[in-house]
């Protein structure tokens, strides 16, 4: 029996292969990220997935589907979902006797229910989002991802998603914790670096992770530096980690590193680092799952396999059964609604009426 499965992986194609079958029975992994070249149609991504479950019952299968540009899954019947933006600017009108934001807390509720009904009816355990970024008006990578600027209404209207979500039977994980929306440069392709104090981000970007601490079921950090707080990205301290998301905000979910193909965490103090070290590390630092994601393509067919091994072999890191325990908590504890029991379903009508 496994103590701890922490690797999410990813697969290239819209069917598994023999390689994907084989990375994925093994006992470091702990499910698969899902992207747009993984689908076709409704009936194949449910194909796919109750395959991947066929492997191991245990397997959580992830997607990031947040609505507007991040939406993996966008024809055969899936709702095309507005950018998280739309929602801060429903909150804004009609400012003077607050209807404007009842109408938008409502609203997210409806986006995070029709977001997780669908997943859930094609297989989909868990939806990396909602983000939790404030919009600065500077980020490339963020942009209209973001709610809004204000960390109040992020708080709120991710709450609502939130809500949503689990009234569909699906955990959420918010990102990119302590904030990724001040800095510019894309973690992608770049390694950004965040020079405001921890006071600043405490009281400002970091907010709503503190104001959800009760609702969050799952969190991840961001490939961004914040010397004056750390040397090392986020998703890399323990600092951030252990010490102000755990010990400071009393978080108690799972914590995903993020994808650590991005240049942002690719490397440390000025050199270059290898996909076991970084995963090792982001293990250490208090991350639960690690997510090596894009390697399964043929140019980085081997990429998986050797952070399979290398991990297996490191002596960096120690299993933690407890992070075992948070990754299986956020499996969906309920049976989802057939594709054609969704179309007919009452609530999923009226939360398509409620859209932005």
């Amino acid at each position: 029996m496994t103590i701890h499965a922490p690797l999410l992986l990813d697969v290239a194609g819209t069917r598994l292969n023999a390689d994907d079958r084989r990375r994925l029975r093994h006992p470091l992994a702990g499910g698969l990220v899902l992207f747009a070249r993984n689908f076709e149609s409704r009936r194949q991504l449910t194909e796919l997935c109750a395959e991947v479950k066929s492997l191991r019952d245990d397997l959580l299968i992830c997607v990031d589907h947040e609505g507007g540009r991040v939406q993996r899954f966008r024809s055969d019947g899936f709702t095309a979902l507005a950018p998280m933006r739309e929602l801060g600017a429903l909150w804004m009108r009609d400012r003077g006797d607050g209807a404007g934001a009842l109408r938008a807390t409502d609203a997210a509720s409806a986006v995070g229910f029709v977001l997780g009904a669908e997943l859930r009816a094609c297989g989909v355990d868990l939806t990396l989002a909602p983000v939790l970024d404030l919009d600065w008006g500077d980020s490339r990578v963020i942009g209209d991802r973001a709610f809004h600027r204000d960390a109040r209404v992020v708080t709120l209207l991710a709450k609502s998603v939130m809500h949503g979500l689990l009234r569909a039977g699906m955990a959420h994980c918010g990102k990119h914790f302590p904030g990724h929306g001040f800095v510019a440069a894309d973690s992608h392709v770049d390694v950004p670096v965040d020079r405001r104090s921890l006071a600043r981000i405490l009281a400002d970007d970091a907010r709503p992770y503190e104001w959800l601490g009760n609702t969050l079921a799952a969190v991840m950090p961001a490939h961004v530096i914040y010397p004056r707080v750390d040397r090392h990205p986020a998703g890399f301290s323990e600092r951030w980690l252990k010490e102000i998301l755990r010990g400071r905000f009393g978080f108690t979910g799972a914590v995903f590193s993020d994808d650590l193909s991005m240049a942002g965490a690719r490397r440390l103090e000025g050199r270059a680092i290898d996909y076991t070290e970084a995963a090792s590390l982001a293990l250490s630092a208090g991350c639960d799952l690690v997510l090596l994601c894009n390697q399964s393509l043929p140019e980085g067919a081997t990429a998986i396999d050797e952070l399979l091994d290398g991990l297996a072999d490191a002596h960096s890191w120690q299993p933690d059964p407890d992070s075992e325990h948070r990754r299986l908590a956020l499996l969906p504890q309920s049976a989802p609604l057939s594709w054609d029991e969704l179309m007919h379903d009452p609530v999923y009508q009226h939360a398509l009426e409620s859209l932005p």
